[in-house]
């Protein structure tokens, strides 16, 4: 078999107010045309299908359309999605009784039999290749509170369920037909996995303070021939096991992921991997399984200016050499940092001037001010009810840019607006 691994789409996302629909789009026609070069047997798509639970009509339009164009392109292809944080498991479900006749599989609702048991074949999905089961994948989404068996923490229910899930497969006595036990396994997962790679000041990996939601990836058995997870946006391996695997998001949620590679996973066995383009790193594995990165080049960058906060006038000068143009919805993001000793009430005015003409779409300016080393001083609660607000922000202001008092203007707002308080 043939398999693709991808998650974390974000359809819908809004990028600093900007929208990224053609970006989306570029990539699922890409995604579409490397399924068919591929003879791609099965996609998986681990979770984030959508920004957020309630998607707009305009993104479930493009995600339908992908579903149908590829079906339609490839009679054969088996497609399994689980649901992310992101998404609303309900909503993606919804559908589910037509997506079945164009061999689609949704798990986002972990359905529960008439003891209030966990339905575990409910999520055993049989993957075919030329009509004949090859392989079982299990198809855990992004599991919420109440969804796993019985545990003192989340990550211990999380490895129950997996561990409840191998041994339903090999448990004589539910209704697996035989001739799948011994078939090789799939597991696909959405969750943060212990000693994965997180992004740096990223909203949308959701973390919990302390690691407290993180897996291990002794989660999935040995056995697995290979674990494709969502969650996090940056493709990696865990804790060293070649076989369980992020694919990444295929285009960079944050500035913090600007020098990913993005792209997807292909898992062949029982395959020849053919060397093509788009294949930029391959490795064969001692269970008969070849993993290979498949490269997909973000239409749209993001840049920049400098590595850490520079000067007004370094800034301008680099603004400069940025290339003139017509804005598009594939024009680079740009973001500025810029070092301040004080209040400049028109740095934004001033950049946005010297951005007019420039094939760029300036995001955020981020001011970072000049530390200045503070003095010491212990005031009782009695003393501090003594002093006026303007006293006390007129120092807070002389520690934060160590240059006296704040200028006039800024001081008579700052009285108007004490005034307004006591009215």
């Amino acid at each position: 078999m043939n398999i693709i691994h991808t998650a974390d789409w974000h359809l819908g996302q809004s990028f600093f107010d900007y929208d990224r629909k053609a970006e989306h789009l570029v990539f699922l026609e890409w995604l579409a045309k490397t399924i068919k070069e591929h003879n791609t047997d099965a996609l998986l798509i681990a979770g984030d299908i959508f920004d957020n639970p309630n998607p707009s009509a305009d993104s479930q339009k493009t995600y339908y359309g992908f579903l149908k164009k590829v079906t339609s392109q490839n009679p054969s292809l088996q497609i399994v999605i689980i649901a992310g944080n992101h998404d609303s498991a309900a909503r993606l479900e919804a559908p589910n009784p037509l997506l079945q006749e164009m061999n689609i599989t949704i798990k986002g609702v972990i359905k529960k039999c008439a003891q209030g048991e966990i339905d575990f074949n409910d999520l055993i999905v049989p993957l075919r290749k030329n009509g004949e089961v090859a392989a079982l994948c299990l198809a855990v989404p992004y599991l919420r509170q109440g969804d796993y068996p019985t545990s003192e923490t989340y990550s211990a229910g999380v490895k129950a369920m997996y561990q409840n899930l191998y041994e339903h497969i090999n448990n004589s006595t539910n209704n697996i037909p035989k001739e799948y036990r011994n078939l090789p396994i799939i597991a696909m997962g959405h969750l943060q996995a212990t000693g994965s790679e997180i992004s740096e000041n990223d909203r949308s990996e959701k973390t919990i303070i302390g690691g407290l939601e993180a897996v291990s990836p002794d989660t999935f058995s040995q056995e697995t021939l290979y674990t494709a997870l969502g969650h996090l946006h940056k493709a990696q391996r865990v804790s060293g096991r070649e076989n369980v695997r992020y694919s990444g998001s295929p285009l960079p949620m944050s500035f913090a992921e600007k020098n990913y590679k993005k792209g997807v996973n292909l898992i062949s066995f029982g395959e020849e991997v053919l060397p093509k383009e788009d294949i930029i790193d391959s490795i064969e594995l001692d269970n008969g399984i070849t993993i290979s990165r498949l490269k997909f080049e973000p239409p749209a960058k993001l840049i920049s200016l400098t590595n850490a906060p520079a000067s007004l006038n370094t800034i301008l000068e680099a603004i400069a050499l940025l290339p003139n143009g017509e804005i598009t919805p594939f024009s680079p993001y740009l973001e500025i940092k810029v070092a301040i000793e004080q209040p400049e009430p028109a740095l934004r005015h001033t950049i946005e001037e010297a951005l007019k003409e420039k094939a760029v779409r300036l995001t955020r300016i981020e001011a970072a001010i000049k530390k200045h080393k503070e003095s010491q001083s212990n005031i009782t609660f009695e003393q501090l009810k003594t002093i006026s607000p303007l006293a006390i922000a007129q120092d807070v202001f002389n520690k934060i840019y160590g240059i006296g008092s704040m200028p006039q203007e800024m001081e008579e707002l700052f009285i108007k607006a004490i005034e307004e308080a006591q009215k």
